[in-house]
């Protein structure tokens, strides 16, 4: 679970690319919404169910230019972008979005929160991790917070982040992918029983898309 050093990507210029793709966002508040998605190398976090594990090494993925990245998104019709990983708060993201932000789009940022805010973002999905705690300055500006659930136990620290993020901050409960059909159902149930908690679900799966 590496990343690349800080020297070697000159403050930001470069960042370890592992894929960028024009898709619809398949989670959250905004599923369903056509976005381009910028998927970065490198994680901190370690989850055994991640369905990218591929991206952990960031050192199989040799550093990319931001201005390439900037203008192969800038190329597509999309008017949303998504930063993602991996763990893309491993980096400095100040050029990147900031580039971006110059073309016009919108910038949503997907992360555990483990490591401090770089960047301009639009919205911020605060994903958390029980084996390792978001920072509380990532808590405090999340637009959205998505806790993945395996089992029951998943509602308490569900509840335990929910009592870090600000009073606007929307609540999602997202079953994790291969329990699915195990953890659905309670999923459901405890959300109607808490109803500030919404359901999300990883509908990009179930359209067989990115």
């Amino acid at each position: 679970m590496s990343r690349i050093d800080a020297d070697i990507l000159q403050g930001g210029k470069l960042l370890p690319l592992v894929e960028d793709f024009y898709t619809i966002q398949g989670e959250g508040f905004h599923s369903g919404k056509p976005a381009y998605f910028i998927r970065l190398g490198g994680c901190d976090v370690g989850c055994k169910w991640c369905d990218a594990k591929f991206t952990w090494d960031a050192r199989k993925f040799p550093p990319v230019e931001v201005e390439e990245i900037i203008a192969r998104a800038s190329s597509y019709e999309a008017q949303a972008i998504v930063i993602t990983g991996g763990e893309p708060l491993l980096y400095p993201l100040g050029l990147l979005t900031k580039g971006l932000k110059e073309k016009g789009l919108e910038i949503f940022l997907e992360t555990s929160g483990t490591s401090p805010l770089s960047g301009e973002f639009d919205w911020v999905c605060l994903s958390p991790k029980r084996q390792k705690a978001p920072l509380d300055e990532v808590c405090a500006v999340a637009s959205e917070l998505k806790v993945i659930v395996e089992s029951a136990e998943d509602f308490a620290w569900a509840e335990e982040c929910a009592a870090r993020v600000g009073e606007e901050c929307l609540l999602y409960l997202q079953p994790e992918w291969s329990r699915y059909e195990a953890v659905i159902g309670e999923v459901v149930e405890y959300a109607k029983a808490h109803p500030r908690w919404n359901v999300s679900v990883q509908v990009h799966k179930f359209m067989h898309i990115p």
